[in-house]
């Protein structure tokens, strides 16, 4: 435990050196449905738990997956959408009762899952989907992930966003080592229509959205072959890492279009 622990904070260095972080304010107001800050072993009962999961679906999909990237990437992207999924239905509901209005955690994490769409379409794209196998192991994880992230949601949204975070750093991670490995093959590739469409199309204002630790329209992609577009996604990873982090901090979380214009906040 203390190894992963030691490799953990490692990779969170690296994904935070990725891009500057901007500072955000807290929403004033809005109603605590985090759990409290103050409880110690308790956030660390819920990060073992979290560190646990995450190694032991990283070590079943490692076994599964040797040789075989994109079919990895296609399971690791369907997966990658769910949470985004189950925290949109929880806000909803709880907005519904009246107990919180969080409009720009729902814009963000909507925004989310729109970039881990594309991501998905990509690697549907370069054939990772190929394979009944895959696809149904795919979906069989996504479905039982999401009701697992709701009812982690309602025990403590703090303990669904960090076990967010670690599947990001992972793909993050993941991402990476395959950049440093396949550079050169991987330049020599074109970039599927999916990543274009996605990258370099003129409406990139969801691009920017979930980027909540940037300003909008600071990170515009170059996409000349696949490597650019590996690069992308794994840059897309490290920003998700970063909105998880913030998300774990009672009304840490904006919409960057918000905090641009100088909207009212999603509390009122």
């Amino acid at each position: 435990m203390k190894a992963q622990r030691e490799k953990e904070q490692t990779e969170v260095a690296v994904v935070e050196e990725s891009f500057p972080v901007r500072e955000t304010a807290p929403l004033d107001g809005a109603d605590d449905l985090m759990e409290p800050t103050d409880d110690s072993w308790v956030v660390k009962l819920e990060q073992s738990v979290n560190i646990f999961l995450t190694e032991t679906v990283v070590t079943i999909l490692g076994s599964l997956y040797r040789d075989r990237n994109y079919a990895r990437f296609f399971v690791l992207e369907t997966i990658a959408r769910v949470p985004y999924f189950a925290f949109i239905s929880m806000l909803h509901l709880y907005e519904t009762f009246g107990w919180s209005r969080r409009a720009d955690y729902i814009k963000v994490h909507f925004a989310e899952s729109m970039n881990e769409f594309h991501h998905l379409l990509i690697m549907e794209e370069l054939g990772g989907n190929s394979l009944l196998f895959d696809r149904f192991l795919a979906r069989f994880m996504a479905f039982f992930y999401y009701f697992m992230t709701v009812g982690m949601y309602m025990l403590s949204p703090r303990m669904a966003y960090h076990f967010s975070e670690c599947v990001e750093r992972h793909a993050y991670s993941t991402y990476d080592k395959f950049l440093k490995l396949n550079e050169a093959e991987l330049k020599e590739l074109p970039a599927p229509q999916a990543a274009i469409n996605y990258y370099l199309n003129e409406d990139l204002y969801l691009f920017d959205e979930f980027q909540t630790a940037r300003a909008p329209c600071s990170r515009r992609p170059k996409i000349d072959n696949l490597y650019d577009v590996f690069i992308n996604i794994r840059d897309d990873e490290a920003e998700h890492c970063k909105t998880m982090k913030s998300c774990q901090t009672h009304g840490n979380l904006r919409s960057p279009h918000s905090i641009k214009n100088g909207l009212r906040s999603d509390t009122e």
